[in-house]
């Protein structure tokens, strides 16, 4: 690597690292700070294919409403900006094992003892024609590999509906965020939901939810030291050995 690229990383570093340096100098004596409350309407709209959607009529002189599970008021989520409380249970294991062994072993021999008398010709080349062809070859390969994961996640969170689509499916969106002493933790869902999932009491639960998306990070104290500094992560992308 030149002089001149290795001068160009190291201001791109430095740039990098005085974008952290001045949120964390920011960040002193208040701590982490809170995002703002923003519309979530305002993100970029969901584009999947949809059927044509369908209009049920009503009489003129009708109490029922289509969609609606009695004559009462439905308190679950149906329009945009409506309230949905989403439940997150994860409890996955996944344990895999495998081994793989192969083996093979060539050997090929070719002679010429009597050929019309061209066996001569061979002597006197100093050629042993017992021996013309004397080839092998062994070949061995050895693998093995294994997974054992484990996951437990219990959380819930209230999202906010921000998109009805065609078919009436609705498009969901939650942020939280919790300050503890210092250290922010951050939970962030967004995915897709049909009406018939949720619950009579508003709630639905992650297997639900389609195109599911989970971010739950941190950020503050305790999460600047467990990551590494942004030289060490320049240094880890670009040594390549």
């Amino acid at each position: 690597m030149s002089l001149r690229n290795t001068l160009l990383l190291a201001a791109a570093a430095s740039l990098l690292a005085g974008c952290s340096t001045y949120e964390r100098l920011s960040d002193l004596g208040t701590g982490v700070k809170l995002s703002p409350i923003t519309n979530p309407a305002q993100t970029q709209p969901v584009s999947v294919p949809m059927p044509q959607p369908s209009v049920e009529p009503r009489g003129r002189d009708s109490l029922w409403q289509p969609g609606a599970r009695s004559f009462f008021h439905d308190p679950r989520a149906s329009r945009i900006g409506d309230i949905i409380t989403v439940n997150i249970s994860v409890a996955d294991a996944a344990k895999i094992s495998n081994t793989t062994s192969r083996s093979r072993t060539n050997s090929d021999d070719a002679s010429m003892s009597n050929l019309f008398g061209l066996e001569r010709y061979l002597q006197a080349s100093h050629m042993d024609p017992s021996k013309l062809v004397g080839m092998g070859s062994n070949t061995s390969n050895v693998g093995g590999g294994s997974v054992n994961r484990s996951e437990t996640i219990n959380l819930t969170l209230a999202a906010l509906v921000t998109q009805v689509l065609p078919n009436g499916n609705m498009v969901i969106a939650g942020h939280q965020q919790m300050k503890v002493n210092g250290e922010m933790r951050d939970l962030q869902i967004s995915g897709i939901v049909r009406t018939e999932d949720i619950t009579s009491s508003n709630t639905i639960d992650l297997t639900q939810i389609a195109e599911a998306r989970i971010s739950y990070g941190g950020k503050g104290t305790v999460s600047d030291v467990q990551e590494p500094r942004l030289g060490s992560q320049l240094y880890d992308i670009l040594m390549p050995w």
